[in-house]
C-alpha cells in the first residue's frame, strides 16, 4: 500500500472572541457549523457529497458541543446527511489532532476529501452535576465548572500533577528563569504583531466573520496596551512572588476553525492550488505539572521523522498558552530563530478557544507558506495534563 500526498486546500476561521463576548451567544455547534459551510462554499467545484469525513476538536464537550459536534457541524452546515463526522478530544491539541487524523486517513487512502478543525465556547461550557452516589441526597451538591482545568479531579492522581494551569507555567518561568519583564514583553509583542497582521490585512484571506454578529477581528487583541499597564496587573496564582497575571496568559474564548485536506484526486475535484502539504506530525508526554513544555520533544520529533531541522523552518505558529510556557520551549530550542515564531501574533492576543487553536495555527501556517510561496512550515501546542504536539508543513 503506497501513502499518498496530503495537500491543505483551504483554511478558516472566525474571528476569536472573548469570554461573554461578541460570540457568547453563538452555540459551539453553530460555530462549528460555520467554519464547515465556509470551507465548503470557497471550493465550488468541489460536490460536497465528496467530503468522506468530517474530523474536529472539541476539548470540552459537556455542553452544547456534546453527541458529536463534528456531525452536528455537517447536518447543521447542510452538507449532505451521508458525510459522516467523528469528534476527537486532546485538549488544547484537539483541533490538531483533528488535522493529523484526518490527514492520516487521506495518506492511507481511507479518504479523498477530509474536513479538519475544531470548536470551542467557554463562554457557553455548562457547569455539572456529579450524581450523588445514593439517591435523594438531604444536603447540598456541588457544580464543577467546565470553562477550563482540573474538575472532579480522580483522588488517585498526585497532588503536584494536578495543579492549576496558571501554577504550571510558574514552575516553568522557575526553571528556565523567565522573569516578570521578560513575560510581559513578550506578551505586549504578541498582541503588536496581532494588531500589525490585521492593519496589514494578513488575516483576511482566512478569517470568516460570523453572520449577525459584530465581530469582524480577533477580539482581545489590545492595539494600546503597554508595558507600563501590563506591570500594573498582579500575580493570578502565585500571590506573593508570582510572575504570570492576566495580561501574559492567553484568555478564555470562543471561536472555530477549518481546514480542506485532499489527495491528488481530491485536488483536482477541487480545481485548486493547495496551500501547502503536510509533512510528518508527533506527539509525546511529559510530566502533567510540566505540560507547558509538553511541545520541546514533540517539535523536535517532527522535525526528525520530516528529515528537517530548525534552520529550514520559513515560520512557526507556536501556541502561546502563557508567555511563561512560549519561552521556556524557546529556550530549549536555541537554534530556532526566534523571528520566524508566531509573525502575526499568538495566542496571548489572538486568543485560546482549547478545541479550535490547533487547526487555527495549522492553518495560519498553511496561509503563511502560501503567501511566501514556498518554505516549510511548523505548529506546535503545549497540552494540559503533560502532552506535545507538533505538525510540519511544507510548500
Amino acid at each position: 500500500m503506497s501513502i499518498r500526498d496530503v495537500y491543505i486546500v483551504d483554511a478558516v476561521r472566525t474571528p476569536i472572541g472573548k469570554f461573554g463576548g461578541a460570540l457568547a451567544a453563538v452555540r459551539p455547534d453553530d460555530l462549528a457549523a460555520h467554519v464547515v459551510k465556509a470551507l465548503v462554499d470557497r471550493s465550488p467545484a468541489l460536490d460536497p457529497a465528496r467530503v468522506d469525513d468530517v474530523y474536529f476538536g472539541d476539548a470540552n464537550g459537556a455542553g452544547e458541543d456534546n453527541r458529536d459536534v463534528a456531525r452536528m457541524a455537517v447536518l447543521l452546515a447542510g452538507l449532505p446527511v451521508t458525510v459522516p463526522g467523528v469528534t476527537v478530544n486532546r485538549l488544547c491539541g484537539s483541533g490538531m489532532e483533528a488535522v493529523i487524523q484526518a490527514a492520516r486517513a487521506v495518506a492511507l487512502g481511507d479518504a479523498s476529501v477530509a474536513i479538519a478543525g475544531g470548536v470551542e465556547s467557554m463562554s457557553r461550557a455548562p457547569w455539572v452535576l456529579q450524581k450523588p452516589e445514593r439517591a435523594f441526597p438531604a444536603g447540598h451538591q456541588q457544580l464543577h465548572s467546565t470553562t477550563l482545568g482540573w474538575r472532579m479531579t480522580n483522588p488517585r492522581m498526585p497532588a503536584e500533577w494536578t495543579v492549576a494551569l496558571g501554577e504550571g507555567a510558574e514552575l516553568v518561568a522557575d526553571k528556565h528563569g523567565l522573569t516578570r519583564d521578560r513575560q510581559d514583553a513578550f506578551a505586549l509583542a504578541s498582541h503588536q504583531k496581532a494588531a500589525e497582521a490585521w492593519a496589514k490585512g494578513l488575516y483576511d484571506g482566512e478569517v470568516v466573520p460570523y453572520g449577525g454578529v459584530d465581530l469582524a477581528r480577533d477580539e482581545c487583541i489590545r492595539d494600546s496596551t503597554s508595558i507600563e499597564a501590563l506591570a500594573k496587573l498582579k500575580p493570578s496564582f502565585r500571590p506573593e512572588g508570582g510572575t504570570v497575571t492576566a495580561g501574559n496568559s492567553s484568555p478564555l474564548n470562543d471561536g472555530a476553525a477549518a481546514l480542506l485536506l485532499v489527495d491528488e484526486e481530491g485536488l483536482r475535484a477541487t480545481g485548486r492550488e493547495p496551500l501547502a502539504r503536510i509533512v510528518t506530525s508527533a506527539v509525546t508526554g511529559i510530566e502533567p505539572q510540566l505540560f507547558g513544555l509538553g511541545p520541546v520533544a514533540a517539535v523536535r520529533r517532527a522535525l526528525e521523522k520530516a528529515g528537517r531541522s530548525f534552520p529550514d523552518l520559513t515560520t512557526f505558529e507556536l501556541n502561546e498558552a502563557f508567555a511563561a510556557q512560549a519561552l521556556g520551549c524557546l529556550a530549549e530550542w536555541p537554534e530556532l530563530d526566534p523571528e520566524i515564531v508566531n509573525p502575526r501574533g499568538g495566542a496571548l492576543a489572538i486568543g485560546h478557544p482549547l478545541g479550535a487553536s490547533g487547526a487555527r495555527i495549522a492553518g495560519s501556517v498553511a496561509h503563511q507558506l502560501a503567501a511566501a510561496g514556498s518554505g516549510t512550515g511548523l505548529a506546535a501546542l503545549c497540552i494540559g495534563v503533560g502532552q506535545g504536539l507538533a505538525l510540519v508543513l511544507e510548500r
